[in-house]
């Protein structure tokens, strides 16, 4: 990727572009991809990092919304379940085939839901019973034979159930397994779809941290985040990708809209060895006794429990509340009633804001999670049409960037050459096929460089086939660990400091690694890592502890580390 001061003064150089994408959450950079695959001239901006916001805070899975079909939302779940599979085969080193357990309490409860939510005479649905379940799973796997990508569902008694899973509730009567997908770290996804598309544009131009001033007749006016300066561009072309901000983007640029209905989920983070075992390698689905689906999620050691869907105003402040870590601890017991949470077992924990298409519904999870892109044809005040793109969810990413990118292309008059629906992702290029294959790699990889097979796994799991350009360039760094932080290297954080577009230690810590999200920091990592940021970024001694004093802050502010917290202790 160029140096980001040589985009900036491409940008100044040449203001005219076709398309400007403000937003880079995962709609924003699927859709910027698309475009450059095209070789279009885009250029994609963001007030934040990449995938900071809504983006950032998803459950972290890639799922077809098997609860989208009570409420007759086929096509939704039918296009939501090929692209999970198409995540699953085009990211296999980031997505991989998640066993998602559904405990099941009640018989014959929940059949009504559907005609009464028809009917609208439902405000909030009664616990799907096990024959409502059986129904739902059957479509889920009709839509998914032709691809084969994950096995067909398996349904199990109460004493098959206790059995697999021995701290289950007794008041059971079965267990229904299903396969998603699970993505550990969605931000990695993201960054690897932004890094492909300027590999093969170079008239490809993405911008962490410049936002949006205004926008009157042909001209938008950012404001670069980092230096103050102000810049000027005249698109053919606005696509509006912000998320739960799209209506006040809109309003920025003189256009009164109401596309969004946002509601907040959050989640926790817990180290906790004993529900980690309990759950095994399954996400645990269920449905609380409010009627809202909750999860119990495995997240490398930790357990990522989720989420709330509650209806906010402001997409800016939002954060976990002390109701919520209860409701979520009242969840845990109402499957596993003998195993005890309580805050000291949090690591840390993260709210967004789904970007929900404006609605009237009776409750928040009758909200569609549809997409749609509304179109501002060219009039008063701005003479480039606005497309802003609305609702959506991370596993159609590349669906709602296909659409938009077929309707940017029409207007521009340019055919498409290139179809991403196959298309591999980042790491994904060369990928082994087989598990001999997959030797064979790392037989090779182990001749040439001085690293064990088992960090060789640990970075092949991260990085893919990207790990070889991570060896050929900080070999003799990435074998050996940091003494604060033994789960990365020297040599990683160099190859993502470099490689990454990292402005802020926080990029860096939250979102290009998991190191925040897994508990995995300490005061003496911090300062390690910070000091590595200083050395590559060229960071004063100021700007370094600045950087410690605004990602700590972050933290408390945000994420609102715990008791337990390495900042308290």
């Amino acid at each position: 990727m160029q140096k980001r001061e040589d985009r900036l003064s491409a940008i100044k150089n040449h203001p005219g572009v076709s398309i400007l994408i403000i937003g880079a959450g995962i709609n924003g950079i699927g859709t910027f991809r698309d475009l450059a695959l095209q070789g279009v001239d885009v250029v994609m901006i963001d007030r934040g990092d990449y995938c900071s916001g809504a983006s950032s805070a998803s459950s972290h899975m890639v799922h077809g919304g098997i609860r989208y079909l009570e409420n007759g939302e086929f096509r939704l779940v039918r296009e939501a379940i090929q692209e999970r599979n198409r995540l699953i085969e085009n990211a296999p080193h980031l997505v991989k085939p998640l066993p998602t357990t559904f405990p099941i309490f009640k018989w014959f409860s929940g059949l009504l839901n559907a005609p009464l939510k028809f009917f609208g005479l439902l405000e909030r649905p009664s616990e799907r019973g096990a024959i409502v379940i059986k129904i739902g799973m059957i479509l889920y796997d009709y839509y998914t034979r032709r691809q084969k990508t994950v096995p067909k569902h398996v349904f199990r008694n109460r004493k098959e159930s206790i059995a697999l899973f021995p701290f289950l509730n007794k008041d059971i009567i079965f267990t229904a397994t299903y396969f998603d997908g699970g993505m550990p770290s969605p931000e990695r996804i993201a960054i690897e779809l932004l890094k492909d598309a300027v590999d093969e544009n170079d008239r490809a131009i993405p911008l962490n941290y410049v936002s949006l001033v205004s926008a009157e007749e042909n001209t938008v006016t950012l404001k670069d985040e980092i230096s103050g300066e102000i810049l000027q561009m005249q698109p053919k072309i606005v696509v509006n990708a912000a998320g739960p901000w799209i209506d006040l983007v809109n309003h920025s640029m003189g256009k009164e809209t109401h596309f969004i209905s946002g509601t907040k989920g959050s989640h926790l983070i817990l180290d906790h060895p004993e529900l980690r075992q309990a759950i095994g390698d399954h996400e645990f689905f269920f449905e609380n006794k409010d009627g809202r689906i909750v999860l119990i999620f495995p997240l490398q050691d930790k357990v990522m429990i989720g989420t709330s869907d509650l209806r906010v105003e402001d997409p800016d402040n939002v954060v976990i509340t002390d109701e919520e870590v209860d409701y979520f601890f009242e969840m845990i017991k109402r499957v596993f009633p003998t195993i005890k949470v309580d805050r000291s077992q949090i690591v840390y924990s993260f709210s967004g804001v789904r970007p929900l298409q404006s609605t009237k519904a009776g409750t928040t999870g009758q909200i569609s999670r549809d997409h749609v892109i509304q179109i501002l044809e060219p009039g008063e005040l701005l003479d480039f049409p606005l497309f802003s793109l609305v609702g959506g969810k991370w596993t159609s990413f590349r669906a709602f960037s296909e659409q938009a990118t077929n309707l940017v292309l029409k207007r521009l008059g340019i055919h498409r050459t290139v179809f991403t629906g196959g298309l591999q992702i980042g790491g994904s290029k060369n990928y082994p096929g087989s598990l001999f294959e997959k030797e064979e790699y790392f037989k090779n990889l182990l001749k040439t460089y001085p690293i064990g097979q088992e960090r060789l796994e640990q970075l092949f799991d991260l990085y893919g086939t990207k790990v070889e350009e991570l060896l050929r360039k900080y070999g003799s760094e990435v074998a050996k660990m940091l003494e604060s932080t033994p789960v990365i290297s020297a040599g990683e954080i160099k190859y993502i400091l470099t490689e990454e577009d990292v402005i802020h230690l926080d990029d860096l810590l939250l979102r290009r690694t998991m190191l925040a999200k897994l508990g995995k920091l300490s005061p003496d990592s911090i300062r390690e890592i910070a000091s590595l940021c200083a050395k590559i970024l060229n960071w004063p001694n100021q700007r370094t502890s600045e950087e410690i004093d605004r990602f700590t802050n972050l933290l408390k502010l945000k994420h609102k580390i715990y008791a337990n917290s390495f900042i308290s202790g």
